[in-house]
């Protein structure tokens, strides 16, 4: 009865659980982004509430055909998305790995071993020896009984593990798809200066006729003409240097979608202003950004190898059986005499290790409060990233404003100066210098433009690009 005891009670005690339970670390949210216009706020409240909230091909958003066909190639032919993916199943198959441990080990073998008896320890008659064969089919099996919870531990250090990677996976998709849409935007902006500048040479050229015709009629002096040149042509480097800026952008497109810059080109094309970017509330965030639901999956799997480490300190308890047939040939497998059998728990605690189970109890520990502020520092981060282009977006909106007017006054001013120039009442230096701040205000208001196309997609991609945490794999068993 007693020996009956022993098994019975160790399987109760499997349904304890030692080590702390895990309760998601606390981050205070602030109740409205400090950057945000109250307006923006009442005008995505007043429309359906699935408006206001980012979809996962939030590039659409922008509305430009090229850019949509360039995203969809990113998820087919990135190499780093692969190999973030197969990192991923890597993840998802060690918890079965982990799961495994549930379950009894069983294993089976056969042996035969040929004996022989030494001649000075014969028993039977001095000076002889003895000599036979063993032959065993034995059959065992071992399962340890999770009295504590180290297997239940490791399965959800192992869970969150996977979560996590998956967390992996869609920042670094976020991040790609954010980056071909910065650089597509980037090489946009350089095809509006470029088109900026074949105009300016285009009039800049026509200035200079018109300055030569009126030097050989000797109204214009020759410097007027060389200054006439000079603009032109300096005004041509400039339009040639964008060529180099242009290509870098179009070979970095080209390796985001797994193409060799050589097979890729991008036809000159248009930039138009920025959308409307649905923003919603601070609180929001926590659960919109993969790199911070990934780091709180790794916060469960440090709580859990904090329980791992605890369950060190308790007896390890192990069911063991063996069971099989022995005999001196293999006929005798066919007897049921031949059966042996052995079973029965055992239960092993460690006395005395020189403080190692209480130094990886303390370096667990350790390791789940570093896991903690790095969690709560990821989503400050996020919290400065909206901020920083919200503010960024107000800011340029009001100089889009101001530049677009700055730039009609410098269009008038060149406009009177070509007048005054013509009518002969001020010299080619006044021409000149009207040029040169006109030609300065409109690549001011085509920065702007690639400026606030820029801080919308990091914008977005701040705001998780319409990811959610309910999209982390269940992984239940």
């Amino acid at each position: 009865m007693k020996r009956a005891l022993i098994p019975l009670l160790a399987l109760l005690a499997a349904g304890c659980s030692v080590g702390p339970k895990y309760q998601r670390p606390d981050i205070q949210a602030p109740a409205a982004y400090k950057e945000m216009p109250p307006e923006a706020y009442k005008e995505w409240k007043a429309a359906n509430p699935s408006d206001a909230t980012l979809r996962g091909d939030w590039w659409t958003l922008f509305g430009d055909s090229d850019l949509n066909a360039l995203e969809e190639k990113i998820d087919l032919s990135n190499q780093n998305l692969k190999a973030a993916d197969a990192r991923f199943a890597q993840a998802r198959a060690l918890i079965k790995v982990s799961q495994s441990q549930r379950y009894p080990t069983i294993s089976a073998g056969a042996s035969v071993t040929g004996n022989r008896d030494s001649s000075t320890y014969a028993l039977a008659t001095p000076k002889t020896s003895s000599a036979f064969a063993n032959y065993q089919l034995p059959g065992d099996v071992s399962y340890e009984v999770d009295a504590w919870g180290r297997v239940r531990h490791t399965i959800e250090a192992a869970r969150a593990e996977a979560q996590a990677s998956a967390a992996d996976l869609e920042t670094l998709r976020l991040s790609f798809h954010a980056e071909l849409a910065f650089d597509y935007f980037e090489l946009r902006s350089s095809d509006a200066e470029q088109k900026l500048l074949d105009d300016t040479v285009v009039t800049y050229q026509k200035a200079l006729d018109l300055t030569e015709n009126r030097f050989e009629g000797g109204v214009a002096a020759g410097a007027e003409v060389a200054q006439a040149k000079t603009q032109l042509e300096s005004t041509k480097t400039q339009d040639t240097d964008l060529a180099v800026r242009r290509a870098q952008f179009e070979h970095a497109i080209a390796v985001l979608i797994g193409k060799s810059p050589a097979e890729f080109t991008l036809e000159p094309k248009s930039i138009v202003d920025p959308p409307a970017i649905p923003v919603g509330l601070p609180s929001q965030l926590l659960e919109r950004r993969p790199d911070i639901a990934a780091n709180e999956r790794r916060v469960a799997e440090a709580n859990a190898q904090v329980g791992i480490a605890h369950a060190a300190f308790f007896p390890q308890i192990l069911l063991s059986a063996v069971l099989g047939l022995q005999g001196q040939s293999i006929t005798d497998w066919l007897n049921w005499p031949s059966r042996f059998w052995a079973v029965g728990p055992s239960v092993a605690q460690t006395i005395f290790d020189g403080g190692r189970r209480r130094a990886t109890q303390q370096a667990a520990q350790f390791d789940y409060d570093a896991t903690v502020a790095t969690y709560r520092e990821s989503a400050l981060d996020a919290f400065q990233q909206v901020e920083d282009n919200l503010a960024a977006l107000r800011v340029l909106e009001k100089e889009t404003g101001t530049q677009r007017a700055a730039v009609t006054a410098a269009e008038r001013s060149l406009q009177l100066s070509t007048n005054r120039y013509t009518g002969g009442l001020v010299t080619y230096l006044e021409v000149v210098t009207a040029q040169g701040t006109a030609l300065t205000n409109e690549r001011v208001s085509v920065d702007i433009l690639r400026r606030r196309m820029d801080a919308s997609v990091l914008l977005i991609k701040a705001l998780g690009g319409g990811w959610d945490t309910s999209k982390l794999p269940k992984l239940t068993e």
